[in-house]
């Protein structure tokens, strides 16, 4: 592999300005996608993401970089002579980076994640880091309850929702959704579909337990200025999302999910989603950790490198 080696004039100017890899690499994303929104979907990162890392990279190296109208991006004259270093150590991190997989940690990394998200979301991530990482085993447990990663011997657990109340862990997001509320074309066959979050009353409606607080999950609904909190009278209740999502594409009524939940089968047509214009801001899910170890930091990189892209 040959060697590569930056101008000492680059290193020095990016160590003096204090101008990350990120930062550059988000330029480079640019320039070749033609807009920060292209861009964003390459990186995995938000368009909101990729232009303040731009602004923040012009901030700290005192110009300007890109030319930006509302259809179109262009290189300033300094962007011109600077898109060939940031382009160089872009590359030089990815030949940093093949070095250090040769030296790559090994061992098992231990998961948890609620059983919904485990097999909506995380299995299917993890088949290509199962590959491309023979060297770290996984050790995945599916479970709704917040686990004591301690006492449990967990190294990563993902969960949705407030997790404040656990001090003393490293806490990342993840991605952001939205809660979404959904019937299958069968059950709207025979219901006429509500119009405001009020006409839920009408409906039967499929409830969601949280197992911790042992709490039926009320339904929070945001249009404009105006929220609207519904503490639903469910005809049936789960203490598992995916069991209540099954039953709602069944034709059993209506619920409330995550849409990392329903996507597929709103995509699909097997589900529809009802007041949209009614969604409640978006939750986040969260990696969660005692220690940042090597072989954690793989596999958190994997994962949101594939964050699922939830723009329905």
């Amino acid at each position: 592999m040959r060697k590569t080696v930056l101008p000492s004039w680059v290193t020095a100017w990016a160590v003096e300005n204090d101008i990350s890899f990120s930062q550059l690499r988000c330029f480079v994303a640019v320039v070749d996608a033609g807009s920060l929104a292209e861009s964003g979907r390459r990186l995995g990162m938000a368009t909101a993401s990729v232009s303040k890392a731009i602004a923040r990279l012009e901030q700290a190296a005192g110009v300007k970089l890109l030319h930006r109208s509302t259809h179109a991006l262009s290189l300033t004259e300094d962007g011109e002579r600077l898109i060939g270093p940031a382009r160089e150590a872009v590359r030089a991190a990815g030949v940093f980076q093949q070095s250090a997989v040769a030296h790559a940690p090994s061992g098992w990394v231990r998961i948890s994640a609620p059983v919904a998200l485990m097999r909506g979301v995380l299995t299917p991530l993890l088949a290509d880091f199962i590959r491309s990482h023979p060297e770290i085993r996984l050790d995945l447990r599916a479970s709704n309850e917040l686990v004591d990663l301690a006492r449990d011997g967990i190294d990563l657990a993902i969960r949705s929702g407030s997790l404040t109340r656990l001090p003393g862990h490293l806490q990342t997001t993840w991605f952001k959704f939205p809660w979404v509320v959904c019937a299958s074309p069968k059950y709207l066959e025979d219901s006429s579909e509500p119009k405001r979050p009020h006409d839920l009353r009408e409906h039967a409606l499929i409830g969601f337990r949280n197992q911790r607080t042992g709490q039926v999950r009320p339904w929070t609904f945001r249009r404009k200025q105006e929220t609207i909190q519904i503490a639903p009278n469910p005809t049936s209740i789960f203490d598992d999302g995916a069991s209540a999502w099954e039953a709602a594409v069944s034709g059993a009524g209506i619920v409330s999910a995550p849409l990392w939940l329903a996507a597929d089968d709103l995509r699909a047509g097997r589900a529809v989603e009802l007041l949209r214009e009614w969604r409640d801001v978006d939750a986040v899910v969260s990696f969660l950790r005692r220690d940042p170890s090597a072989r954690v930091n793989r596999v958190i990189a994997h994962l949101r490198r594939n964050a699922p892209a939830l723009r329905f």
